[in-house]
């Protein structure tokens, strides 16, 4: 038994539940005495776990990312079923958060079939407990970032599209141009042959080291500021969802990850460490000097 291994699983159970308990307490449509809010906790853990199993049977991880877009699209199906009917700010954001799903599911799959696998999982997906833990992260991350769009769609207060609404769309549709754009320029300049091996330094790539990560935040900053004049009391909690978001890009599997590999990658590379010391890392910003 890894113990390691059960008390991550452990502690991501009792956040993901914890935060959606807080989120469903008061002011949220239920089901059957049931918080949709805690229902949604329980899909998004459950389609993780039963994705796991033959995952772990085959060793592979060529369906994880998949596996989160279904999740997301799942959670929120649910949920505005059972939060039914729906207002026009609610129904926009299960669809903004459908579409972004759709988007990024379909492209990182993509991307690790092409690639023939996930360096990430090489070592943890032979060991049962620790490739659990993967996808039982997968399902807390679902909830917690999807907390603020889960507020929106399970509120019993219905409220017209009001400045907040409206600002949080231009953000969110900001963010997405962001995160697709750059990932098109990505994908296009690694399909050159003459790029084989070379960082990218061209498009917004220009003005940042991570322009898609700075898209992701923007767009889940945006369904948060939508989400605002619906939350009370231990709603705001929901709040969580941008805040996880940059903590996970930021600090956990985002730029941490991708800047150890460059720099070791690159480290003898001028042209690299002269992209590194002058271009922003996240906002996009004209190049320094």
């Amino acid at each position: 038994m890894n113990i390691k291994a059960l008390i991550a699983i452990t502690m991501a159970i009792i956040i993901t539940f914890s935060i959606a308990i807080a989120a469903g307490h008061n002011g949220t449509v239920t089901d059957a005495g049931i918080s949709v809010f805690v229902i949604a906790a329980i899909i998004a853990i459950g389609v993780n776990w039963l994705a796991f199993i033959p995952a772990n049977i085959m060793q592979t991880e060529r369906f994880y990312d998949l596996t989160g877009a279904i999740t997301y699209i799942s959670v929120m199906l649910a949920a505005s079923i059972l939060s039914s009917p729906l207002d026009l700010r609610a129904i926009i954001v299960v669809v903004l958060v459908m579409i972004w799903a759709l988007r990024l599911g379909s492209f990182l799959f993509m991307r690790i079939h092409h690639a023939g696998g996930d360096s990430r999982f090489d070592e943890i997906k032979v060991k049962p407990m620790r490739f659990l833990t993967a996808w039982t992260l997968q399902g807390t991350w679902v909830l917690l970032t999807s907390a603020s769009a889960l507020a929106i769609i399970t509120s019993t207060q219905r409220q017209e599209m009001d400045i907040f609404a409206t600002i949080g769309l231009i953000v969110w549709i900001i963010g997405f141009t962001i995160e697709v754009i750059a990932d098109r320029q990505k994908s296009s300049f690694r399909a050159k042959a003459e790029n084989k091996g070379r960082f990218i330094n061209i498009g917004l790539w220009s003005y940042a080291q991570h322009p898609n990560y700075f898209g992701e935040i923007t767009l889940w900053a945006g369904i948060t500021i939508m989400s605002l004049p619906l939350l009370s009391g231990l709603q705001w909690v929901t709040l969580i969802s941008p805040i996880f978001v940059i903590f996970l890009l930021t600090k956990v599997s985002g730029i941490p990850t991708l800047a150890a590999s460059a720099q070791k990658r690159w480290s003898d590379d001028k042209d690299y460490q002269d992209y590194k010391a002058k271009t922003n890392l996240l906002i996009p910003m004209p190049p320094r000097g």
